[in-house]
């Protein structure tokens, strides 16, 4: 049985700010994806994931708490407030669920947050008819009968878990197994692999989540020119032309972010742990101001962890004079390190050539996984060699290559064997490097050669 993640029925996670709605979807999904803080409002944009129980399959998304229950069932209108924005999105999800799990904090007990919440939900039949009520931050008998109160709220008889230990949550997704009509029962199937992991970055109001949005198709991500909007590293799924693509839009990072506090340091952090859990980064770059220091040192970030890059020029229509080849030039002039890396113009505002990033992504995706026979690099080194001759590092003797290997793959490391007395110029190893990215395809993606002497190479894995 095939599945992707859009055609799984969505549960929405509701409930006022604070009261553990992070720490819960991070359990129920098994790994720490939402960012979770004391703060309020640390939640802005939603969180996706996959819940797995007992062979059966839906997707969570961890909404923005929802800070004031007059917007349940109110039209929304044209707001750039960001919080406001938030809310929207959050109505939004409520909206498209087949089920809500309204959390409240059990340790705190009832808030008149939670009455006036929970009557906006029971006042409307769509909302009543679908909500399960979960009593959070439940860890002892006692406070699982003082969690009696939250029958209060005229939703039911609360349900008591432990998102922190995990307690309870096993009861809970039986409860909504049973309660969602079209849940996937994938018993014995293969989940789906993604055949591209991205990661997008790049500093703060580049258009990362513009970018997002428009790549989807829909407002996945709050898009503001507020610096900071996105504090969290976004998972989305997307089926590409019967290609699952996984997208993470990650927390702008910035020069002066590594130095700061709270929320944004944090969110910077989890940015970079992102880009270990993607392959490909697409560093957005807002092309009207040019490339920065900041952005030069992002590329150094990426290729210091072997990922395959593709730079999004963002913001070209804000650009007169457009000349790709003058730009290409212009920004790769200053990236000697990554001058393998192709460039797409864009708008992510208009929708300007976007599709042509998850084209050219699968491309890149397929390239990384190349792996090259013995036989194919002999043929190769033999080719090469009548072309140019090895140039010597040091000493009076050319340098002799016995043999070339591939190491690995995803991403491409390379073993070429020399003579014991022998040294390879850098130039020749880089001139090596050439000759393989454009003989089997390795567009956007760091080659690594490794040189060694006078031993056999075969059977030795990179580490």
């Amino acid at each position: 049985m095939e599945y992707t993640p859009d055609n799984l029925p969505l549960v929405a996670i509701c409930g006022r700010t604070n009261v553990g709605k992070s720490t819960l979807f991070n359990r129920l999904v098994e790994k720490r994806q939402a960012l979770v803080s004391d703060i309020e409002g640390t939640t802005r944009d939603a969180n996706f994931g996959v819940v797995h129980w007992n062979g059966k399959l839906f997707r969570l998304v961890d909404t923005a708490g929802l800070l004031d229950a007059r917007i349940i069932g109110k039209k929304q209108e044209k707001t750039e407030d960001i919080d406001e924005l938030a809310q929207q999105q959050a109505l939004n999800y409520l909206n498209q669920a087949e089920l809500l799990l309204f959390v409240v904090d059990g340790k705190a007990g009832l808030m008149p947050e939670d009455r006036q919440l929970a009557k906006a939900l029971r006042n409307n039949p769509k909302y009543q008819k679908k909500t399960i009520l979960i009593a959070n931050k439940i860890d002892s008998g006692k406070q699982r009968t003082e969690a009696a109160a939250f029958n209060r709220l005229g939703l039911g008889e609360p349900i008591t878990v432990s998102a922190q230990t995990g307690g309870g949550t096993g009861d809970m997704l039986e409860a909504v197994i049973g309660r969602i009509k079209s849940v996937k029962d994938v018993s014995g199937a293969v989940d789906p692999i993604s055949e591209a992991r991205l990661c997008i970055v790049g500093k703060p109001n580049v258009g990362k989540s513009s970018l997002l949005n428009s790549l989807l198709g829909y407002d996945r991500a709050i898009v503001s020119d507020k610096p900071h909007t996105t504090r969290e590293s976004q998972d989305t799924e997307l089926d590409y032309n019967g290609k699952l693509i996984r997208i993470i839009d990650t927390a702008g990072i910035s020069r002066h972010g590594h130095k700061g506090k709270g929320l944004e340091k944090e969110g910077i952090a989890q940015s970079l742990m992102s880009l270990q859990r993607a392959d490909i980064a697409l560093l957005v770059l807002d092309i009207s101001e040019g490339l920065t220091h900041q952005d030069a040192k992002m590329v150094e970030e990426i290729v210091d962890r072997h990922k395959s890059l593709i730079i999004i020029a963002n913001k070209w229509d804000l650009i007169e004079e457009k000349n790709p080849k003058k730009w290409e030039e212009s920004i790769l002039g200053k990236l000697p390190f990554a001058s393998w890396a192709p460039i797409v113009f864009v708008s992510a505002k208009t929708g300007s050539k976007v599709n042509k990033i998850l084209d050219l992504a699968l491309e890149v995706a397929e390239g990384r996984k190349t792996e090259v026979s013995p036989t194919q690099l002999k043929k190769f080194l033999s080719r090469v060699v009548k072309i140019h001759l090895p140039a010597k590092g040091k000493g009076l003797k050319a340098p002799h290559i016995f043999e070339i290997e591939q190491k690995r793959s995803n991403p491409p490391v390379f073993a070429i064997r020399i003579g014991s007395r022998d040294n390879l110029h850098f130039s020749y190893v880089r001139f090596l490097e050439n000759r393989l990215r454009e003989q089997y395809n390795f567009t956007g993606t760091p080659v690594r050669l490794r040189v060694t002497k006078n031993r056999r190479i075969h059977g030795v894995r990179e580490a």
